[in-house]
């Protein structure tokens, strides 16, 4: 995260003394500043699909400000959730290490009918890339490289869609959805909310990203002196919609990046909940 010059010591002194109030837990999960619900209706999502919960934790960092004492707490939220698939996106290991078998471990606790299924971020290359994948393998998490899966109930279904490494369009710039039918409910998993804008993703009813922390230090969910994204402010927190119309949800996640500082940008897990468009 780069901060501009303008962002000076007065700044940052006022910053961490207000820090301590301003990213309190809304939650009573230690770690989790907040859980964030979501309702998404649509009239292409079957009818047993109807209620469907999809948790989706996303920016660990493990171990940045999401530390080995929160871990465990973030797998009580998670849990209760009751979801009934978790899915992850992205950006696993923190700047100075972190052990990702813990993380996946503690993520493994949370058992759901669908299991869990995961994107990588910007952060999994070289060593990190390595061990996510190892610990992946380990703990059963389905990783979706500009791939599909399909979850089934009875003879309906939805589609899960992940994308590999969003920010290199000259190799993953072709979505995966475009070989999808426009009446099939896609649910896409994407690390940054920048691949929704950058690349046609006709036939997706929701993406779900992360990237941006909320900027981590934010005013309003409007102004931070980061620039996680090239399309600024657009794409930084909550429900947004690319030029198409089709909704992104972008999550603040629950690491930082950096500097281990948040402002008005809590840590969260979020829940989506499918509801069929009458």
């Amino acid at each position: 995260m780069k901060f501009p010059g303008f962002v000076n010591l007065l700044l940052l002194l006022s910053l961490f003394v207000l820090s301590s109030c301003a990213t309190a837990s809304f939650s009573r999960y230690k770690g989790v500043g907040r859980i964030k619900t979501y309702h998404i209706e649509s009239s292409d999502l079957p009818a047993s699909f109807d209620g469907f919960r999809m948790a989706f934790a996303t920016d660990f960092h493990y171990e940045s400000r999401f530390s080995h004492k929160r871990l465990h707490s973030m797998a009580d939220a998670l849990r209760s959730l009751d979801a009934d698939v978790l899915l992850l996106g992205g950006d696993y290991r923190g700047r100075n290490g972190g052990n990702v078998d813990e993380l996946f471990y503690a993520l493994k606790t949370v058992e759901t009918p669908y299991g869990t299924y995961a994107v990588m971020g910007n952060h999994e290359h070289g060593e990190n890339d390595s061990l996510v994948r190892k610990a992946m393998a380990e703990t059963g998490v389905k990783l979706l490289e500009h791939a599909t899966d399909t979850l089934w109930s009875g003879e309906d279904f939805i589609l899960i869609t992940g994308i590999r490494n969003p920010f290199d369009l000259g190799r993953n710039g072709m979505s995966p959805t475009l070989s999808l039918k426009p009446e099939d409910f896609v649910v896409m998993l994407t690390h940054t909310p920048d691949y929704v804008e950058d690349t046609d993703i006709s036939n997706t009813d929701l993406a779900l990203a992360g990237h941006t922390h909320g900027g981590q230090i934010s005013l309003f969910n409007r102004w931070t002196p980061a620039k996680f994204s090239k399309y600024g402010n657009r794409f930084l927190t909550g429900k947004k919609y690319n030029s198409s119309g089709i909704p992104v949800i972008i999550s603040n996640g629950l690491g930082t990046s950096r500097r281990d500082i948040r402002l008005f940008t809590p840590s969260e897990v979020v829940l989506v909940i499918l509801k069929v468009k009458k």
